[in-house]
């Protein structure tokens, strides 16, 4: 199963009014709230609020596929991003647009590492490729880092959310594991349709 065809799943919800989305949006921050406490004991409100935005704003295929190349084209494949990351050898203009793909990167791996980990491995071949799960989870915990470097200015507020993000990668991703394993349960639109996509 391709990242676009994960996407589609959230298409469910997308499609719907806004007081929907506001409505999933506070029982996903539930779900999150719940078992970062529970599971790995983060309790910090900006990293919940911040995945729970997060899977929100995943549900909409644009904001997932956000990140263009300079030909317009949406990019998909991680290793493709990282490369559009890079200021000094690669197309990245400037720090800021570093920051900005790497913000996504980080969020990108967070959500299919911890939504829908089974699709990373069904990936074919492809230049640029990263593979492997724990390809994706260090470059998802690597960019988190990156982004908490830019602590000055408009950044700096937000600079620890990341160091955060980057030092907890790990149980982030874990927790997101358990919310889909409840939305499974529940038969939740987000996830009704996952096994059907990924034969």
């Amino acid at each position: 199963m391709s990242p676009r065809e994960s996407a589609d799943l959230f298409d469910l919800v997308a499609v719907r009014p806004n007081r929907h989305l506001i409505v999933i949006s506070d029982f996903i921050q539930e779900l999150v709230g719940r078992h970062y406490a529970e599971e790995i004991g983060i309790r910090d409100p900006q990293v919940v609020s911040y995945v729970s935005h997060l899977l929100t704003e995943f549900c909409e295929a644009d904001q997932l596929f956000k990140i263009h190349d300079v030909t317009d084209r949406p990019l998909t494949d991680l290793g493709e991003m990282l490369l559009e990351s890079d200021p000094i050898y690669g197309p990245a203009p400037s720090f800021d647009r570093e920051r900005q793909v790497r913000k996504h990167i980080g969020d990108y791996a967070l959500f299919f590492a911890g939504m829908f980990p089974e699709s990373i491995n069904h990936i074919r071949l492809r230049r640029h490729r990263l593979e492997n799960f724990v390809e994706w989870m260090k470059a998802g915990k690597e960019s988190y880092y990156i982004v908490s470097k830019f602590e000055h200015f408009e950044y700096a507020k937000v600079a620890p959310l990341f160091a955060h993000l980057s030092r907890d990668f790990e149980g982030c991703v874990y927790g997101l594991n358990m919310v889909k394993n409840d939305l499974q349960e529940m038969q939740h639109p987000i996830t009704r349709h996952s096994g059907e996509l990924l034969m």
